[in-house]
């Protein structure tokens, strides 16, 4: 892939880490592993990693704002989470998804919404579980330990680093932005250092 096709020039990925995997490595995610460094790491490949942000901002985008839901247990994507829910109206839970929030109508926090986002799948399972309940797809940020029996889409990726969360989000923020008509400058109001906490 061409440098001038990606979304960011490939150092800003690099500098961020979205490449860099776990030890353990799933069957789901064996076709996005580029390569194993000698100290066992797998490293993703940046390529897909890009390609995948652009087509899961495309899926999006054919939700309004308040359709879409954004769930994130792990700390790390707390901000960038938030971040993304101020710039395109999004309804965001970073930090305990609350059970039954979409499943149970009678709940005071009941929300209906059409499509979903995890930001990991094993600590945002309980989120997956009530999405699989009410029939809505699920993309999902995952590392290369991750299982994705689960979700619709996923964006391999380092879903655990700070920095590498933070430019996920900006991306996707700011393509489903672009993709929807939204964003009428060619960048956020938000920096991309913002939202990975430079």
């Amino acid at each position: 892939m061409a440098e001038e096709s990606f979304l960011v020039p490939s150092d800003v990925y690099f500098k961020a880490g979205v490449h860099i995997g776990t030890k353990f490595k799933t069957k789901y995610m064996k076709p996005f592993i580029y390569k194993v460094r000698p100290d066992g790491l797998s490293v993703l490949n940046v390529q897909q990693i890009d390609k995948r942000i652009r087509l899961s901002a495309k899926f999006l985008a054919q939700y309004a704002p308040e359709d879409v839901l954004i769930v994130c247990r792990r700390e790390n994507g707390w901000e960038p989470v938030k971040l993304f829910g101020k710039l395109t109206g999004a309804k965001v839970i970073p930090s305990r998804y609350p059970p039954g929030i979409l499943t149970n109508p009678n709940l005071d926090r009941f929300i209906e919404v059409k499509i979903m986002l995890v930001t990991d799948s094993w600590p945002d399972r309980n989120a997956i579980n009530d999405a699989l309940s009410v029939g809505i797809p699920v993309i999902g940020l995952c590392d290369t330990n991750n299982e994705a029996n689960y979700l619709d889409l996923i964006i391999p990726c380092n879903n655990k680093g700070r920095r590498s969360l933070g430019l996920i989000f900006y991306l996707l923020a700011r393509e489903y932005l672009r993709e929807r008509g939204m964003l009428k400058e060619e960048e956020l109001p938000i920096k991309m250092e913002e939202f990975m906490g430079d």
